[in-house]
């Protein structure tokens, strides 16, 4: 009884504490999938060369001699911004297209393709470490836990409840929701649109941008870093219903307590695996996810 008491304790507990750390970060990554799929109907497929590129900027940030709490500040603004410009310049030019959801999922994967070897050109190919800017660790009902991840739980979870109060407590959110539902009618009341979408499309990749810069100092940065947390993200939004920010968050915390508990029993290249099966499993029983219609957020 004690070797179980000690098992829970001192390997099951901190084990949950640092998946739960890692999927706050993966539910900031899916709400910027799912909002831009829920209001655009895109599916961006270069979201995580946007998560590495955030990652990225906070290595040049601090390499220029900017603190962290400066790099994780700006980030996200320098996202935005890309994310406009992008979403401006590439993705409306053939938004209206007939075909546009082939154009738009071909168009974003070749963008991902060249963010990829332009961070590879500029960057290198070389792993980067960005250094935590907590240290320590805080006791916890006789565990200790390492202070930055606790930091990232923190922060992690007021952002996302600040993304659903955006969403739902605002003016703002009233609009992209309405955007979302029927754009013909809020372009005839005078909605810009084109506006919304470009903003929206933004937001989602600050939103990658942030997870970049809260996980660079728990796992190393380089180019390729976007493609297995993609891959986890695009499980959560199917999982959690394709536009639904409610099954985002659920589905985000869900699978990575699930994907942090199965390391202790099996290797971790069956990590995406069993991802792949729970999600399969749940499309059988749920094709449209867990939460909400396809296309709504």
């Amino acid at each position: 009884m004690s070797a179980a008491l000690d098992w829970l304790q001192f390997v099951l507990a901190p084990q949950m504490v640092n998946g739960l750390s890692i999927g706050v970060a993966v539910v900031l990554m899916a709400l910027g999938l799912t909002i831009i799929f829920g209001l655009l109907d895109v599916i961006n497929m270069a979201h995580g060369e946007f998560y590495a590129i955030g990652a990225y900027i906070a290595v040049a940030l601090i390499g220029l001699g900017l603190s962290f709490w400066w790099a994780l500040a700006f980030t996200p603004l320098l996202m935005a911004a890309l994310g406009y410009v992008t979403e401006r310049g590439l993705i409306q030019r053939v938004f209206h297209s007939k075909d546009r959801h082939t154009l738009t999922l071909l168009l974003t994967f070749g963008v991902g393709i060249v963010l990829e070897d332009v961070l590879k050109i500029v960057f290198g190919a070389n792993p980067m470490r960005v250094e935590a800017p907590i240290t320590g660790a805080t006791e916890l009902v006789g565990l200790f836990f390492p202070n930055y991840r606790l930091f990232v739980m923190a922060v992690g979870g007021l952002l996302i409840l600040a993304v659903w109060g955006l969403v739902f407590r605002t003016s703002l959110g009233a609009i992209v929701r309405a955007a979302a539902f029927d754009r013909h009618m809020s372009a005839s009341l005078g909605v810009p649109i084109s506006r919304v979408y470009a903003a929206t499309f933004a937001f989602g990749v600050a939103l990658a941008g942030i997870s970049g810069v809260l996980l660079a100092p728990i796992y190393s940065v380089f180019p390729t870093m976007g493609r297995d947390f993609v891959l986890i993200a695009f499980s959560v939004v199917i999982i959690g219903g394709m536009g639904s920010i409610k099954g985002a968050v659920f589905a985000g915390l869900l699978l990575t307590q699930v994907q942090s508990i199965s390391s202790l029993f099996i290797s971790p290249v069956w990590n995406d695996p069993l991802l792949f099966g729970i999600m399969v499993l749940v499309l059988m029983w749920r094709p449209q996810g867990l939460y909400g219609k396809l296309g709504h957020a």
